[in-house]
């Protein structure tokens, strides 16, 4: 969800992986699944119907929450945006 304030542009969700969840939520919903099927955005994901962009959105976001709970991202910091 997208904030729009006078001085700022951002994202109201400041939490990690926000970006890429916004991303991902984005693309599923602008999919053909989702416009012309009239489907969510997870049965189309189950269904696999979602362009190659949404499966790689989907990736980096879980790459993002797996990396939340590895204790070595210390050192590596977080991955996605």
């Amino acid at each position: 969800m997208v904030t729009f304030a006078p001085d700022e542009i951002g994202l109201v969700d400041q939490t990690s992986c926000a970006a890429v969840r916004a991303d991902l939520k984005s693309c599923l919903l602008n999919s053909d699944c989702c416009r012309k099927d009239k489907k969510t955005p997870r049965e189309c994901l189950k269904e696999g119907k979602v362009p190659a962009e949404c499966i790689q959105l989907r990736q980096s976001f879980f790459e993002c929450k797996r990396s939340l709970l590895d204790t070595r991202r210390r050192f590596r910091g977080l991955k996605g945006y």
